[in-house]
């Protein structure tokens, strides 16, 4: 990230918790200016991390997603209707979420990831586990 020249935005590096003095903690990290190109747009990072990749337009972002190895989730934020009907039937992950920052539901609904984000032969939870091989997607929306 850093190394690479990502903007390091919010540095969850050393949280200590009060309550918890002798635990492991990871807080929340957010780096922007992230470039498709840089290893940690390449790799699947789970915890409280967000990198911020810019693009010029809609189907830039929409390229960049769908140009990932992993498909796992995505998000996007926007005032347009006509923006997020695109985004949501255009990108290839799992979960998609629109002006929503984490794309995962309860757990009790469908995932599993796509791509290389998907692991085994059937995702985890609900009908997925009888739907076998067909590639679904769980779009949250919120509109204000």
């Amino acid at each position: 990230g850093i190394a690479e020249g990502a903007d390091l935005l919010l540095d969850g590096r050393g949280l200590k918790v009060d309550e918890f003095p002798n635990g492991f903690f990871v807080g929340p990290t957010i780096f922007d200016n992230v470039t498709p190109d840089m290893e940690i747009a390449n790799h699947e990072i789970f915890g409280p991390v967000t990198s911020i990749i810019r693009t010029k337009n809609l189907d830039e972002a929409i390229e960049v997603v769908n140009s990932r190895k992993f498909a796992n989730a995505t998000c996007i934020y926007t005032d347009s209707g006509a923006a997020a009907r695109k985004f949501k039937y255009k990108v290839k992950p799992s979960m998609v979420g629109i002006n929503i920052g984490i794309a995962a539901p309860m757990s009790f609904f469908p995932f599993g990831g796509s791509g290389n984000s998907m692991f085994g032969d059937i995702k985890a939870h609900g009908q997925e586990i009888f739907q076998f091989f067909t590639d679904t997607k769980v779009v949250i929306e919120r509109w204000l």
